[in-house]
């Protein structure tokens, strides 16, 4: 009896046409595009208290994309004034900020509204917030991937006397000078923090599982007379954005289509480790025994000399429990620490909208993915009518922008709309077998990629073993695939 009563209305809700759930990249642009269609009645639920989503909340030193500035960036907003080819985290938000107001869409944004459930009622979404619910035809979410940090269970954790924080979640109010750090993981949030704590900290002790392939990182400041340039002659910009995007979609050849062009990438991140590691002790730890690419490929050029100081210590040794005043390992060696900082990524293929999410037969979606997410053209799940995925299943890159993808996703939903107020229909929900037959295609093309063949294990893969996460082909052939909203392939009222 509980379970029912939650399907209602706990205050008196707000409708709306449309809800959108987030204020990343793809909330953003999402209603950015909504309101220059001349779709007004939508709302955006954020619980934090200002946008930027994965970029709002990390805030760690060093922080910084990896995809180049320009192409990471909507289409529709360039930004003339990036201060150099690889923009760091402040920038970012301060540029998702500025499209929000410059498109006057903050108005529709409710700020403090933490999603709890959102239930298919048969004929509209039924949203409850922390603030209150909310009604809506079309359900849009733009809760990221990188949203919810993961933690790995470490016995005795509890008993630790010390601080202890995420990547995602820095304590800016801890001074680290001094200090005796344990870093736990060696991903892309690492890379970028270590070296710029290193310098600071009494000690580092990195704990790696597994050691990650580093490219160069090709950045440079850019100069005042480019800046002029592309705020004077806007079509400049555009055309370096377009052959940074063609140098990257090269890169597919090497992941999905050809793994073995990946071994001449890997002898550049080869001769990178040598020039930088000299000592052949740190440099056979630091040496991954997978294919470049299997997992994310990472660039940095000042990692390794960081980890190569003396008052750094890379620990291989897997963890065993944690003491009150440090982390033993298997060797039974104690590393005195006070401070443990999680450099272990983001709860990817256990997304939290999992558990919130209830559709048709008012199961979440955590049941009906319990072999795996899958999702039709990573936006429209069977069971779920009116509603769309932003940054879905089988959407996430290896060599590009994500919001090249979510702009594709946008224009998909968009004309889902247009198709749906065109035709008087009421309801929209992909058919299990178009959904069934795209989710295989993904998984056939998947076979031979990098990230399958190529001898590790990676957040790309879920608990089964499948590549759940990216997209195995062209970020131009998903375009074409999400150009067009295509009624037949769904079932319609």
């Amino acid at each position: 009896m509980a379970a029912a009563q939650d399907h209602q209305p706990r205050t008196e809700a707000q409708k709306h046409r449309i809800v959108v759930i987030g204020t990343g990249f793809a909330g953003i642009g999402m209603a950015v595009r909504l309101k220059q269609a001349g779709y007004h009645d939508f709302v955006v639920l954020e619980r934090a208290d200002d946008v930027g989503g994965t970029w709002r909340d990390n805030t760690y030193p060093g922080c910084r994309c990896d995809v180049p500035s320009h192409l990471y960036s909507f289409s529709f907003a360039p930004n003339p004034d990036w201060s150099s080819t690889f923009s760091p985290q402040p920038e970012i938000e301060a540029y998702l900020r500025k499209v929000t107001d410059g498109f006057r869409v903050r108005p529709h944004i409710r700020f403090g509204h933490a999603v709890e459930s959102a239930h298919w009622q048969g004929d509209h979404w039924l949203i409850h917030t922390n603030q209150g619910d909310f009604t809506a035809d079309l359900l849009l979410s733009g809760m990221g991937p990188l949203a919810e940090p993961s933690y790995p269970k470490l016995a005795g954790i509890e008993s630790f006397e010390g601080d202890v924080f995420h990547s995602a979640q820095w304590n800016h109010d801890l001074d680290m000078s001094g200090r005796k750090v344990a870093v736990i993981g060696t991903g892309a949030s690492a890379i970028q923090f270590v070296p710029a704590i290193q310098p600071d900290v009494e000690e580092l002790h990195l704990f790696q599982r597994t050691p990650p392939w580093v490219m160069p990182r090709p950045d440079r400041k850019i100069s005042g007379v480019e800046k002029a340039i592309y705020r004077r002659f806007p079509l400049v910009q555009k055309a370096v954005r377009a052959g940074i995007y063609w140098g990257r979609e090269s890169l597919v050849l090497g992941f999905a289509k050809l793994p073995a062009i990946m071994k001449q990438g890997q002898k550049i991140a080869e001769r990178h480790l040598q020039q930088q590691i000299r000592d052949p002790e740190l440099r056979t730890k630091l040496t991954p025994e997978f294919t470049l690419g299997c997992k994310r490929v990472l660039i940095s050029d000042d990692y390794y000399p960081a980890v190569a100081q003396p008052n750094v210590e890379v620990v291989t040794d897997p963890i065993l429990e944690v003491t009150p005043t440090g982390i033993v390992t298997e060797d039974g060696v104690k590393h005195e620490v006070d401070t443990i900082i999680y450099g272990t990524g983001f709860r990817v293929t256990d997304l939290p909208v999992m558990d919130m999410l209830h559709g048709r037969d008012g199961r979440t979606l955590r049941e009906v993915w319990a072999h795996g997410m899958e999702a039709h053209l990573g936006t429209a799940i069977a069971g779920f009518p009116n509603f769309f995925l932003l940054i879905g299943p089988n959407t996430g890159l290896g060599h590009s922008s994500m919001v090249f993808m979510i702009e594709s996703q946008i224009a998909y939903i968009l004309d889902a709309i247009r198709t749906m107020d065109a035709n008087g229909l009421r309801e929209v929900e992909v058919r299990p077998e178009v959904q069934r037959e795209f989710v295989d295609g993904v998984r056939s093309s998947m076979r031979n990629t990098v990230w399958t063949r190529g001898g590790c294990t990676s957040w790309y893969l879920d608990a089964e073993g499948r590549n759940t996460t990216l997209w195995p082909s062209f970020t131009f052939r998903f375009r074409q695939l999400t150009r067009h909203f295509d009624r037949s392939q769904y079932l319609t009222r």
